[in-house]
């Protein structure tokens, strides 16, 4: 690894999932390129952003700190420094709390708030001439919706994380911010997506009539990853379709007059 003054370097976790290995992709193609080091648990999917974004790729378990921590090294160690970081671990599941088993709360807040601890740690530690960090919330911790206790309770740990951490690093330099999608369509999220059903139920819950893809996300994080976008920290972003924020008048039926 190598790197010159001017490239910048990222880290991003959660890399071979839907938002993460688009985030890399387009990270890789910004204006000047950038140094990427990939963080994920797919091996497979790890080799092909190594051949596709010559990104250098990590395995490792994000829900533990010192994996984090390692690989916030490997970046330093190759690469001189790092200027941003993007956590994009996370889980989805709905059920309502009563139906929640204490081991699925806790593998919900693992890999959701767990992992976002561990990633301002690793970003305090190691990230020593300031930069951007960006943390995957919910519009599930912003707004009440049945069956999502769990990972609402995880995701609005994750944004208080976030507005704290903002305040505690600030005289370094490091911003935090966090950005809350609606409903992506990911391999994630298949459970709910691939049923007509329940698809066509959540794309009417979003006022701008469709679900979300990655790039629709990893587009607010690239940008908050942009060393020109500085003056912004402590912020959440909601990319969620107008969910938490808008009650439209109900759409009329295409065969009204």
């Amino acid at each position: 690894m190598a790197n010159s003054d001017t490239t910048p370097v990222y880290v991003v976790l959660g890399a071979t999932g839907g938002i993460g290995s688009e985030l890399c992709r387009r990270l890789a193609e910004r204006p000047g390129g950038a140094n990427l080091v990939a963080g994920g648990r797919d091996e497979r999917k790890l080799e092909s952003l190594a051949s596709d974004h010559g990104a250098h790729t990590v395995a490792l378990d994000a829900t533990k700190t010192g994996e984090v921590d390692r690989l916030f090294e490997e970046a330093v160690e190759g690469y001189g420094r790092v200027d941003g970081v993007a956590n994009c671990v996370g889980s989805f599941m709905l059920k309502p709390a009563h139906m929640t088993s204490d081991e699925e709360l806790q593998e919900t807040l693992e890999k959701n708030l767990h992992t976002a601890f561990g990633t301002v740690k690793a970003a305090a530690r190691h990230m020593t001439g300031g930069g951007s960090v960006v943390l995957l919330s919910s519009v599930a911790a912003r707004v009440g919706m049945a069956n999502h206790e769990a990972i609402a309770a995880a995701k609005a740990g994750v944004t208080g994380l976030a507005l704290a951490a903002a305040a505690s690093y600030v005289a370094r330099g490091l911003r935090f911010n966090v950005v809350a999608p609606g409903l992506i369509q990911t391999a994630m999220t298949e459970n709910v997506t691939r049923n007509e059903t329940a698809r066509e139920a959540s794309r009417e819950l979003h006022p701008l009539g469709r679900l979300g893809e990655p790039e629709d996300i990893a587009a607010m994080i690239s940008w908050l990853l942009e060393p020109e976008n500085d003056w912004v920290t402590g912020q959440v972003f909601g990319v969620d379709g107008g969910l938490s924020t808008l009650r439209p008048l109900p759409r009329r039926s295409s065969k009204s007059g």
